[in-house]
C-alpha cells in the first residue's frame, strides 16, 4: 500500500461490484511523523571494555554513574549508550536521550534484545523503534486516542460484498435451530417424550460469525490499518494480522473489529485439526466437507456393516485418508476403489471430529450438557439438552444436527450392523464431548453422561434439532 495525501474517505465511492472496487484513501499523518522521528546516534566508548558482553558493541561503557551517562548524551536527541548498573552489577541499562532528557531502561538479552514485549536483532533496531514510538505517541497522543472513532472498516467495498455473498450462500443450505417445548403425550405409554410443540418465541439467528485470529505481525514496508486507515508505525510488530483472512490492523483496533472473519483458502494449511467454523467459512459451506463426504460414502455402502463405527479400520489407511483431505480437500478420493474397507472411512470421520481444536460440543458448554444428562426427569433432561444445543455456534450446531440424523439412520439397520443408539453413544460420546481441562479422571467420571447425551440426541434427533 502506498501513502497518499492526508484526506478522509468521504470522497470515495463504494460499489458492490468487485470490479469497480476502489481502495480507501489512507491517512498519512502518522506516516509523516515517523519520517520526522529522531534517528539513533550511538555514543561509543573511547577505550575497549574487557567486561563488555559479546552481544554489545562499542556503545557499552561499563559501570559508569547515571550522571556521567547523562553528560555523554546531553544535547543530542536520539543519542544512546549502554552501561552496567552500579546498584545491580551484572545487569545493564539502556540510556536514551529523548525530549531533552535521558530515559533509562533495563535492557535484557535472550538471543534478542528487548526492554518490553518486542524482541530485536540489534540494539540499534531497538532504539530506532523506541524513538519512533516515543515521538509519535508524544506528538499525536490525542490523535491516536480518537483514531478509532471514525473507522473505515464498515465502508470497505470488499468487506460488505463478502458478507452479502456468505449470507446468501448459507441461507440456502442451512437449517435454523428450533426452540421447542417438550410435553408428555398421555396417549403414549412410553415414559420418554414423544411429542414436541413449537413455541412462538424468537428463534436463535443462525449466522456463521467467526472472530478474527489476530497475531502480532511485523510488516515489511509501510502498511496502513484496515480498520481506521491510519499508518501502522514502528520498526517491527507494528500491528496484528488475522492468520485466517489476512486482515491487518492496529493492536488497539483489533478489539473493535466485528466477528466477520472470512477465511482465505490460501491461508488454511490443512483440513484436519482446523477450527470447524474457520473451515466452513473458508469453503463457503454449511458443514465441513469431511463430514459430508464420509457420511455420504458410509450411507452408500456401509450401513449394514457389522460394528460400524465400533470396529476400527487400519490406522495407516485412516492416516492416508487424513492426508488426502489435507492435500486435496473436496477432491479427495475416498471411494471403494481407493478404500474398500468402510471402517477406514468411519475411522477417518471419527478422527476428524476427535482432532477438532474446539470439539463439536464446545468446551464452554461441556458442563451444561453433563449436568443435563444427570437430570432424573426425562422431559426436563431433554429440555436442558435442547437449551444447550441452541447455544452452540451455528457451524457446530449444523454439523451435530447432520451427524445425529445420520446416526439415527444407522440405528435403523441395527439388525445388521448391531449398532444401537446406546452403542453409538459409547463410541461418539468422548469424540464429540471433551472436558476443557483435559483431565483423564474427569473424562472417566463423565463417560456415562457423555454416552447418554449422544444417545438421547440420536433417539430424539427429530425433536431436538
Amino acid at each position: 500500500m502506498a501513502a497518499s495525501s492526508n484526506s478522509s474517505l468521504s470522497g470515495s465511492s463504494v460499489s458492490s461490484d468487485p470490479e469497480d472496487y476502489q481502495p480507501p484513501i489512507w491517512k498519512s499523518y502518522l506516516y509523516q511523523l515517523q519520517q520526522e522521528a529522531p534517528r539513533p546516534k550511538r555514543i561509543t566508548c573511547p577505550q575497549e571494555m574487557e567486561s563488555r558482553p559479546k552481544y554489545y558493541g562499542r556503545e557499552f561503557h561499563g559501570m559508569i554513574p547515571r550522571e556521567y551517562a547523562d553528560e555523554l548524551l546531553a544535547g543530542v536527541e536520539g543519542a544512546y549508550l549502554i552501561r552496567e548498573s552500579q546498584r545491580q552489577p551484572g545487569t545493564h541499562t539502556l540510556a536514551l536521550r529523548f525530549g531533552h532528557q535521558t530515559l533509562n531502561y533495563r535492557l535484557f538479552y535472550d538471543g534478542k534484545h528487548f526492554v518490553g514485549e518486542k524482541r530485536f536483532e540489534s540494539v540499534h533496531d531497538l532504539v530506532t523503534d523506541a524513538l519512533i514510538t516515543l515521538y509519535i505517541e508524544t506528538k499525536a497522543a490525542e490523535y491516536i486516542a480518537k483514531m478509532t472513532t471514525n473507522p473505515i472498516y464498515e465502508h470497505l467495498g470488499y468487506t460488505s460484498l463478502l458478507k452479502d455473498k456468505m449470507v446468501h450462500r448459507l441461507s440456502r443450505g442451512r437449517t435454523e435451530p428450533r426452540r421447542v417445548t417438550f410435553q408428555r403425550d398421555e396417549r403414549i405409554s412410553s415414559p420418554l417424550v414423544r411429542r414436541s410443540a413449537l413455541k412462538d418465541t424468537p428463534e436463535k439467528q443462525c449466522s456463521y460469525e467467526k472472530i478474527h485470529n489476530f497475531k502480532v505481525h511485523t510488516f515489511r514496508g509501510p502498511h496502513w490499518c484496515e480498520y481506521c486507515a491510519n499508518f501502522m508505525w514502528g520498526l517491527i510488530a507494528q500491528g496484528v494480522r488475522c492468520s485466517d483472512c489476512g486482515l491487518n490492523v492496529h493492536k488497539q483496533c483489533s478489539k473493535l473489529v466485528p466477528s466477520d472473519c472470512q477465511p482465505d483458502l490460501r491461508r488454511i494449511k490443512k483440513v484436519f485439526s482446523c477450527d470447524l467454523t474457520t473451515l466452513v467459512k473458508a469453503h463457503n459451506t454449511t458443514r465441513p466437507m469431511v463430514v459430508d463426504m464420509c457420511i455420504r460414502e458410509i450411507e452408500l455402502r456401509g450401513m449394514k456393516s457389522e460394528g460400524l463405527y465400533r470396529v476400527s479400520g487400519f490406522s495407516e489407511h485412516i492416516e492416508d485418508v487424513r492426508l488426502a483431505f489435507d492435500r486435496d480437500g473436496e477432491k479427495a478420493d475416498i471411494s471403494a476403489n481407493a478404500y474398500a474397507d468402510i471402517n477406514i472411512i468411519a475411522g477417518a470421520l471419527k478422527l476428524y471430529l476427535r482432532d477438532l481444536p474446539i470439539p463439536v460440543i464446545t468446551f464452554d458448554l461441556y458442563s451444561k450438557f453433563i449436568q443435563a444428562a444427570k437430570i432424573p426427569n426425562a422431559e426436563s433432561r431433554l429440555e436442558a439438552i435442547h437449551e444447550g444445543l441452541l447455544q452452540l455456534p451455528p457451524a457446530h450446531y449444523e454439523t451435530l444436527r447432520y451427524l445425529m440424523a445420520h446416526l439415527k439412520r444407522v440405528t435403523m439397520f441395527e439388525k445388521d450392523n448391531l449398532m444401537s443408539a446406546e452403542n453409538l453413544g459409547i463410541v461418539f460420546g468422548p469424540t464429540l464431548m471433551q472436558p476443557p481441562e483435559q483431565n483423564a479422571l474427569t473424562t472417566l467420571n463423565d463417560m456415562r453422561q457423555q454416552k447418554l447425551v449422544v444417545q438421547l440426541m440420536i433417539e430424539h434427533e427429530d425433536v431436538l434439532f
